[in-house]
């Protein structure tokens, strides 16, 4: 008999599961559910469409038809409701019941709103999915003023949008500089300067107390905590996302700010995995559980996923160094791994325009941000996934050129010694 794999998310993280499944079992039934009423698109590139850079066509990835030639049952427009883990069942919104020998959740976030007056209001936008892009694309074509609040990844990519359409705007952070957690001020202030060419203004230790709006209910302004007063007649906000586990409030799947998993990614329900987003995956490069929403992350955790689903034992580690990009500016930006943690780290500004921070933990490299010249990004992988002891010479990760040869010698002459 045929085994059944239900995948609840067509993102990169489920689509990529079920191209593995079908890859190494052409004989399984793959069912792919997903909310959203198109197939896989980019979601790297709907920023680039927002901003007007970019038309909607090279955005899309699959075409239902390429699930069809997979005999893999695509339901878009669908929204599951509920799962019964000993059953081995899935719940639909339109009565449907999908059996399954194994179950992926690949279901991500939603986009967490500001609990704020007005939050609601015509004109406020949340950046995640393709329908969000054009939406945002149409409302900044159409601004002269904007605020943008929410100092991170997504929060910049909204700012950039602003900067692309003309849009006077103002970005609103909690901290003295973007990204506070991965950049020292001197790092981000490369990033601020790049914004301001752009006639968005960084306003540093703010927020939003309230918005305001027109008898039409459209926003026209964002209202600081100081009082301070910004118009806009477009806002973005990007503070974060809900993750989107109300459908197994009632399962024995455990969760905890996302589901957690193993490094198979298995969660502990037999049967049951997650991918992308939306785990708290076991990190072998930190030792830890760890959260990423990097789109290759996501990507390798499908693969991942879907290798161990048609496995007759756990298969397939996770085993991974994330790197995000940023294209927006004149120079080029990359992080990787994890650069929001650790407990220590070094940092160089080598120009107007060039400047790398690596973060270690226990004297390891386990992230990193360089700005300007991203020639050392592999090197500085490597060691992250070597993770072998710098703490004694950690200065030499800010040499021009990174010599993973150098650090591997010195920690076999110190295992010697």
């Amino acid at each position: 008999m045929c085994a059944s794999h239900v995948i609840i998310g067509d993102g990169i993280s489920g689509s990529s599961a079920a191209e593995t499944i079908r890859e190494a079992d052409p004989d399984a039934s793959v069912t792919v559910i997903t909310e959203e009423g198109e197939a896989l698109y980019n979601r790297i590139l709907i920023k680039e469409f927002a901003k007007g850079k970019l038309p909607a066509a090279p955005v899309s990835i699959h075409e239902p038809e390429w699930y069809e030639e997979r005999d893999i049952d695509l339901r878009l427009d669908t929204v599951v409701t509920g799962v019964d883990t000993d059953a081995r069942e899935v719940y639909t919104h339109e009565g449907d019941v999908f059996e399954y020998d194994n179950l992926l959740l690949a279901t991500g976030g939603t986009p967490a709103q500001l609990p704020v007056e007005n939050s609601d209001a015509e004109g406020i936008h949340h950046f995640w999915t393709f329908e969000d892009a054009r939406a945002i694309k149409a409302s900044a074509e159409a601004a002269d003023t904007g605020v943008v609040v929410g100092a991170g990844l997504l929060g910049i990519d909204l700012a950039a949008i602003c900067g692309e359409q003309d849009v006077d705007a103002h970005y609103l952070m909690r901290g003295k500089a973007w990204w506070r957690y991965a950049l020292s001020e001197e790092g981000a202030e490369i990033i601020h300067e790049a914004l301001r060419e752009r006639g968005v203004t960084p306003v540093f230790e703010s927020g939003v107390d309230r918005f305001e709006v027109d008898d039409d209910g459209h926003v026209v302004a964002a209202v600081a905590p100081d009082g301070e007063r910004y118009e806009a007649d477009f806002v973005g906000v990007a503070i974060g996302l809900s993750f989107n586990t109300e459908f197994i409030r009632d399962t024995p799947i455990e969760t905890d700010d996302g589901i957690v998993v193993d490094e198979y990614m298995r969660t502990n329900v037999d049967g049951v995995y997650a991918a992308g987003d939306i785990t708290q995956f076991h990190d072998v490069v930190l030792g830890e559980r760890a959260q990423n929403g990097a789109w290759g992350s996501a990507k390798e955790q499908g693969s991942v996923a879907g290798a161990n689903m048609v496995a007759d034992a756990p298969a397939e580690e996770f085993r991974w160094v994330s790197s995000y990009s940023i294209t927006h500016f004149d120079f080029p930006f990359l992080s990787f791994g994890h650069p929001t943690l650790g407990d220590d780290a070094v940092e160089r500004k080598y120009d107007e325009g060039t400047w790398r921070r690596v973060a270690l933990k226990d004297g390891r490299v386990i992230g990193g941000v360089l700005i300007g010249d991203l020639a050392p990004q592999s090197a500085l992988k490597q060691l992250a996934r070597k993770q072998l002891d710098v703490s004694d010479q950690k200065e030499l990760l800010l040499e021009e050129r990174v010599d993973v040869d150098a650090f591997e010698e010195q920690t076999a002459t110190a295992d010697v010694e």
